[in-house]
C-alpha cells in the first residue's frame, strides 16, 4: 500500500539523513569518516524520528504542542536533547560492541558538549522537515521535493469528498471556537483510516475533507468503499467518547467518484498540488446529491464499474441516473450502505 511505502521511505530518509551526518561530523572534527560517525548519526537520527512519530515519549510530545510558539520551542530543545542523549549511549554501545571506536564503554556511551551541540542543530534540522511534511502531507511533500507536478500531468485517479453533517448547526448552539475543536478531531480521526486505506488527504474546505487514490490502488481490493465504512465504524466503536467531549457521534457524508484529471503544482509565494476537471466538479454534485436523497454514501456508476466486489457486509442499491447541476451528461449514481447498520440493505453487491 502507498502508506507502507511512505512510511518505509521516511525511515529510509531518516536513517540516511543521521548516517550523513555522522560522517560530516567525522569528517569536519578528525578529518576523516569512519564507521564510528556511522554509529553515532544513525542512532541518534532515528531516535529524534522515534521521537517525531510518537514511538517514544508520545505524551510529551502531544503536551508539548499544545504549549504557546515560545514555550513550545525552548522545552522541545530540551527533550530533542534527551533523545540526543539516548541516541548517544544506543550508538556509543554498538560502536564499541563492533570495535569501531578504541575508547571504553563508559567513554563511548558519554555524551559530549560538541558533539551534542553539533546534534542539537541536525536534530532541529531533522525536525523541520519532519513537521513540514506533517504539515503539507507525506505524498504532497514528496511530490513537491522531486517537482513531479511541476508540469501538469493527466492522470486517472479516484475521489472522495467527506463532509460533517450538521457542523453549521453544531456552531450555532456551541460557537465556533467549538466547532473548530469538533472539527479538528473529526479529521484526525479520519486520517488512520485513510492511511490505511492507501489514500491521502488532499484538502480541507471548511467542513469537508478531499481524499484521493491513484485509480489503481482505490479500486483493489475496493480501498476507496472499505476506507469510507471504516471511518463510520470508527466513530461508532468511540461513540461514548464523541457524546461526552461533544453530545454528537460524528456523521459524514460520503461521495465517490473517479476519473481523468489534471494535476499540477500552482502558486508562487505558496506552492500546492492541485486537480483540475469534471471529475472533481462531478464529486462535489455527487455530495450535494448526498443530502438531497439522504443517503450517506453515493458512489457514480463510473467508478463503480473499475470496482471489483463490494467489501463484505457492504451492497449498493441503483438510484438511477442523475442530472447533475453544471454536467450535461447524466451520471448513474449509487447508494452504498452498511447491512450490519441497515438490515433492510439488499443482500447481493448492487440491487438495480
Amino acid at each position: 500500500m502507498r502508506s507502507s511505502a511512505n512510511g518505509l521511505f521516511l525511515w529510509l530518509g531518516v536513517a540516511a539523513f543521521g548516517v550523513v551526518a555522522g560522517l560530516l561530523y567525522s569528517l569536519i572534527t578528525e578529518g576523516r569518516v569512519d564507521g564510528d560517525g556511522v554509529a553515532y548519526g544513525l542512532s541518534i537520527g532515528l531516535a529524534i524520528g522515534f521521537y517525531e512519530r510518537a514511538w517514544i515519549l508520545a505524551p510529551v510530545r502531544d503536551r508539548l504542542r499544545r504549549l504557546p510558539t515560545i514555550t513550545y520551542l525552548a522545552t522541545t530543545a530540551l527533550v530533542l536533547v534527551v533523545a540526543i542523549y539516548l541516541g548517544t549511549f544506543l550508538g556509543g554501545t554498538l560502536s564499541w560492541a563492533a570495535g569501531l571506536t578504541t575508547r571504553s564503554l563508559p567513554s563511548a556511551v558519554r555524551p559530549q558538549e560538541t558533539a551534542t551541540l553539533y546534534s542539537l542543530l541536525a536534530a532541529a534540522l531533522l525536525a523541520f522537515g519532519l513537521r513540514l511534511r506533517d504539515l503539507i502531507g507525506a505524498q504532497t511533500f514528496t511530490d513537491l521535493l522531486l517537482s513531479r507536478y511541476r508540469r501538469p500531468v493527466q492522470e486517472e485517479r479516484a475521489f472522495l469528498f467527506l463532509d460533517l453533517v450538521g457542523s453549521t448547526t453544531f456552531a450555532e448552539r456551541h460557537g465556533d471556537l467549538k466547532a473548530q475543536e469538533l472539527l479538528k478531531s473529526v479529521f484526525a480521526a479520519i486520517a488512520d483510516p485513510v492511511r490505511r486505506h492507501g489514500g491521502r488527504i488532499d484538502d480541507y474546505v471548511g467542513d469537508l475533507a478531499i481524499v484521493s487514490w491513484p485509480l489503481g490502488a482505490a479500486v483493489k481490493g475496493a480501498r476507496c468503499v472499505a476506507c469510507v465504512f471504516a471511518i463510520h465504524q470508527g466513530f461508532e466503536r468511540d461513540a461514548a467518547r464523541w457524546r461526552e467531549q461533544f453530545g454528537l457521534v460524528p456523521q459524514m457524508r460520503a461521495a465517490l467518484h473517479g476519473g481523468r484529471v489534471v494535476t499540477a503544482e500552482i502558486g508562487v509565494d505558496k506552492h500546492k498540488i492541485t486537480y483540475f476537471g469534471d471529475v472533481m466538479n462531478t464529486t462535489a454534485r455527487l455530495e450535494a446529491l448526498c443530502r438531497e436523497t439522504g443517503e450517506p454514501v453515493l458512489i457514480s456508476g463510473t467508478l463503480l464499474g473499475h470496482l471489483g466486489p463490494l467489501p463484505e457486509g457492504v451492497a449498493g442499491r441503483s438510484l438511477g441516473t442523475h442530472a447533475l447541476r453544471g454536467r450535461e451528461q447524466s451520471i448513474e449514481v449509487i447508494a452504498l450502505r452498511s447491512r450490519d447498520r441497515d438490515p433492510s440493505a439488499p443482500s447481493g453487491p448492487v440491487e438495480t
